[in-house]
């Protein structure tokens, strides 16, 4: 597998076709959270007759389409074009971590022939909104890529698979639901046993992308490195940002 280009967080991405599958909405548990705040300050607005709790409800409205953007449409921008500059050849066998309703897997498997995409999840609904195996076969069918797709239900800490096993592993936004450091160390190094020398690791995150640079370092993986992936994948504006952690394992 070609080494991926390295890319400006600001370069245009490819233009994406539309999605046919059904793909919910990330953490829907949060979504009451900026009803509230708006009404909130919009009724304060009200009755104290000021004008500053109107723009903090403009600014909530603002923050909270940034994420419904980065959910509905943002994500299948940025990593269309991250599979765009990998360059698969089509025979790649390609893991993705916490898959959920198949958003970035489905998106690997167009990009495969003879290759497979494998995604892991357990289905926490809280995670995405009607978060279930049967709904991301379903999207596979629909977006044509069964025959290519391969879904498990498994834990990121202990994926059961065997050593060297994938050329490449993805995950979007999904390691930090693990809860605690040891067990998303654990997380690191199971990408890290199961990918095969000379595959790549992209681990896309909002918090905790030090702790896997760091780990994936000390675990002797080659040219380690994180950047941001723009405004498409800001989640509440560009203090809760996705980073993009990459990695090579040596030959």
């Amino acid at each position: 597998m070609q080494k991926a280009p390295p890319a400006e967080s600001g370069a245009v991405p490819v233009p994406l076709a539309r999605r046919k599958g059904a793909y919910g909405i990330d953490a829907p548990y949060l979504l009451p959270i900026p009803v509230v705040l708006i009404l909130a300050n919009l009724a304060n607005g009200f009755m104290s007759k000021t004008l500053w709790p109107f723009l903090a409800a403009v600014l909530v409205t603002v923050c909270s389409g940034f994420g419904l953007y980065a959910s509905r449409r943002g994500k299948f921008v940025v990593w269309a074009e991250l599979f765009r500059q990998l360059n698969l050849r089509g025979d790649e066998r390609v893991l993705d971590l916490g898959c959920g309703r198949g958003a970035v897997l489905l998106l690997a498997a167009q990009h495969l022939s003879t290759g497979r995409a494998v995604g892991v999840d357990l289905w926490r609904k809280g995670d995405q909104s009607g978060n279930a195996a049967e709904v991301t076969r379903r999207n596979a069918v629909a977006e044509g890529v069964a025959a290519r797709v391969e879904i498990h239900t498994a834990d990121m800490t202990a994926l059961p698979f065997a050593n060297d096993s994938f050329d490449l592993v993805v995950s979007n936004v999904a390691v930090h639901n693990v809860k605690g450091q040891p067990d998303r160390a654990k997380v690191i190094e199971e990408a890290v046993r199961v990918l095969r020398p000379g595959g790549r690791v992209l681990i896309a995150d909002i918090l905790g992308t030090g702790q896997y640079l760091s780990h994936l370092t000390k675990l002797g993986m080659l040219g380690v490195g994180r950047r941001s992936l723009g405004w498409r994948l800001w989640w509440s504006g560009p203090w809760l940002a996705t980073r993009l952690v990459t990695a090579t394992k040596p030959r």
